[in-house]
């Protein structure tokens, strides 16, 4: 059923196309005419995706005249990129494989709604053959390359092939599939370990796994095999040498239908979690002028041969040495396009669209500049203190891009009130920040970062921010290893220096005297000074406040003086600009209760406090202690996902690390090991079971 929507109450810029505020992102370029018979125009497309890029393809559509349809789950009822369309048509249940991997129902989509023309985005369908194939049968044009191009590039075997004939250098492996876990031990002893595991038709991080032993090779490939199956619908498998400690760099290509093919210059993609890109750079600081040259001009060979045409990328992996080895190549729009539009000034779905309507490329080579630098950051809803990374499901209750901070661009599916769920991926929203160096890109992203509000769900700001500040990537010395050797012991969130958790204490009893204030506002008797103990952090810190005519002055442990203006400290606002002596900060007011405790965000991180007056701190030691429950026997969830396998029963007597159960949460597989031994006593789920975090999984006797 097809449904109109028009939403007058939408607001005004969310109908504008991708920018960062006060740059001129994209750029003219002289329009080229083609003539009549070599172009398909047409006024109306569907865009066979969810969330926030299907926004921005719909709004570059309208920009450029063209009508917009929109397809949407049971999930997405009420999401933004619906609102945003033209048209949306319902496809059907939540499950990806009963709406948005439903070939038919789309296809369906585009006969009812008289689109003809459909932009997969990325994932879901954007590299299926079959799929074009349907569309290319049914005469509907598709925003892409041709359907025998995406079947030889989408499987990694037969890339790997024609990049090696079109010259490209490529990562020693076995160009064979992979049988069964014991052909796989033995194919990774011939190549040597260390190897990587990874589906063929894989994507995203999704498939792939690390083995330095037969041991890791038996369960990698047993893991990757069902995370295919489930994400890509294709269970084979290949291997690979592992280049250790490699960066990740991607070219970004554009060609026509009529042979032109340009180099959009490169993007670095090295810090990663579980394989998955969650900052991303352009250009790349690592790359000379001649490698830069190089790699385009092998990844515009290998497009050359094949005859490829729209918008694509040719990842590479790179050593210390600046040796590069093909490792792919995606026949889609890539997430983390916008930061190579930020430095060339070139609209990617745009010239996706135009070629697709049979246009020659309106940029030349020598079109191709670096302007400045952009950074991205995928803003997840996860929990980056489980595993870097654990999904987090609920509703965004309160949601505010931070648009105070100037040259950003959000790229989002969401608004305030939308429901993350762990049928799709997690992300929120793709932060984008351009600066006129790699310095002030920074700098933008974490002031960025520090204003952006996201209740309702846990995400990994705190660990993008402290990427960002930390002291390898200011200095570009990053890896695919990134995340696990800065963090080695796992993400705790930024440490405070003294200074740091001086100055936080300071604002935590500004925000105590305000709500004191408040609360007292019908007393008679106004109090002026305020003694208090502060707890951090299991530290106890003694605090006093007077309360002057303009500011507030508080005492740090009888030796720190700070001056907290009063102008802006507001308790209702989600974002606070503070004077701290003169200096700006920003801080979140998280939350707060009477009983003291209050969760203020700080560079990043969301602290725990707790403020009582001085008084009541000498009593608390004839308080009664709370007695904690024992917790060694239950084995809980640690995230919300599906029950895809069950590998124990009632009775069954477990040892330490022995796997009991995978749950697969946003289209990725996760082993739940036992973390002691002992006997099954109860088990509260089974194959098929959905769960939340922290739900109770087995208890032991």
């Amino acid at each position: 059923m097809t449904v109109k929507k028009f939403y007058k109450s939408f607001p005004k810029n969310y109908l504008q196309g991708p920018s960062i505020q006060n740059v001129p992102i994209f750029r003219n370029f002289a329009h080229h005419k083609t003539p009549a018979s070599s172009t398909k125009s047409f006024s109306k497309i569907l865009v066979a995706n969810r969330g926030e890029i299907a926004c921005r393809i719909i709004k570059t559509a309208k920009k450029m005249n063209l009508k917009t349809v929109a397809v949407y789950s049971e999930a997405d009822a009420f999401s933004p990129h619906v609102k945003l369309a033209d048209e949306a048509v319902f496809l059907g249940p939540s499950l990806a494989s009963e709406s948005y991997l439903n070939i038919k129902k789309i296809i369906d989509a585009v006969k009812s709604t008289g689109a003809e023309a459909v932009h997969p985005g990325y994932g879901f369908l954007s590299e299926n053959a079959s799929f074009v194939s349907l569309l290319e049968d049914e005469k509907i044009v598709f925003v892409g390359p041709p359907a025998g191009v995406i079947n030889k590039l989408g499987d990694k075997l037969a890339s790997k092939k024609l990049a090696q004939n079109a010259g490209v250098n490529v990562i020693p492996g076995f160009d064979g599939e992979i049988r069964d876990a014991k052909h796989c031990v033995e194919i990774a002893r011939q190549i040597g370990y260390p190897v990587m595991i990874k589906a063929s038709a894989g994507g995203g991080g999704k498939g792939m796994r690390i083995a330095r032993n037969d041991d890791d090779a038996r369960n990698g490939f047993q893991m990757s095999t069902e995370e295919a199956a489930s994400s890509f619908g294709d269970n084979r498998i290949l291997l690979e040498k592992l280049i250790e400690s490699p960066r990740h760099v991607e070219v970004q290509v554009l060609g026509d239908k009529h042979g032109r093919i340009v180099y959009l210059n490169e993007r670095e993609c090295s810090i990663q979690r579980r394989n998955q890109k969650i900052v991303e750079e352009a250009p790349s600081t690592f790359l000379d002028v001649e490698t830069r040259k190089a790699m385009g001009e092998q990844a515009v060979r290998l497009c050359t041969d094949i005859g490829y045409h729209s918008a694509g990328t040719v990842e590479f992996l790179v050593d210390k040495n600046r040796a590069f080895y093909f490792l792919e190549m995606n026949t889609r729009l890539q997430v983390e396009h916008p930061v190579t539009e930020a430095i060339t000034g070139v609209d990617i779905v745009q010239q996706m669209i135009r070629i697709a309507q049979g246009y020659p490329l309106d940029v030349t080579q020598e079109d191709v500049k670096i302007n400045g630098h952009a950074i991205e950051c995928r803003i997840y809803a996860e929990d980056p203190y489980k595993n870097l990374g654990s999904p987090s499901i609920g509703k965004l209750f309160k949601y505010r891009e931070p648009n105070r901070v100037q040259g950003i661009r959000c790229d989002s599916g969401v608004e305030e009130g939308s429901e993350i769920t762990f049928y799709y991926d997690s992300m929120i929203c793709k932060l984008i920040c351009f600066g006129k160096d790699r310095q002030e890109a920074i700098k933008k992203s974490t002031q960025a970062l520090d204003y952006y509000v996201v209740r309702g769900v846990t995400h990994n700001v705190p660990l993008l921010r402290s990427i960002l500040s930390h002291e390898r990537f200011a200095i570009g010395d990053i890896n695919t290893n990134f995340l696990s050797e800065a963090y080695p012991n796992g993400f705790g969130g930024h440490e405070l220096n003294l200074r740091e958790k001086n100055q936080l204490l300071a604002i935590a009893s500004a925000f105590y005297v305000r709500n004191d204030s408040r609360n007292r506002v019908n007393n008679p008797t106004q109090q002026n000074e305020w003694n208090v103990v502060v707890k951090l952090n299991r530290d106890t810190h003694t605090v006093r406040i007077s309360e002057r005519c303009d500011f507030f002055e508080i005492e740090i442990n009888d030796s720190k003086v700070y001056k907290i203006n009063k102008m802006g400290l507001n308790l209702a606002e989600p974002v606070t600009e503070i004077k701290l002596n003169g200096e700006q900060a920003v801080v979140q007011l998280i939350s707060k209760n009477p009983s003291g405790d209050y969760k203020i965000s700080y560079l990043g991180t969301t602290y725990d406090l707790n403020i009582i007056p001085k008084k009541a701190a000498d009593l608390l030691h004839l308080m009664p202690q709370e007695l904690q429950p024992d917790i060694s026997k239950t084995i809980k969830s640690p995230m919300p996902g599906l029950i895809k396998s069950l590998s124990c029963k009632e009775g069954d007597c477990i040892t330490e690390g022995q796997e009991l159960c995978t749950i697969e949460a946003m289209k990725m597989q996760n082993s739940i090991i036992a973390l002691t031994s002992g006997k099954i006593k109860t088990v509260y789920i089974k194959e098929g079971s959905v769960v939340s975090d922290n739900d109770v999984l087995i208890d032991l006797e």
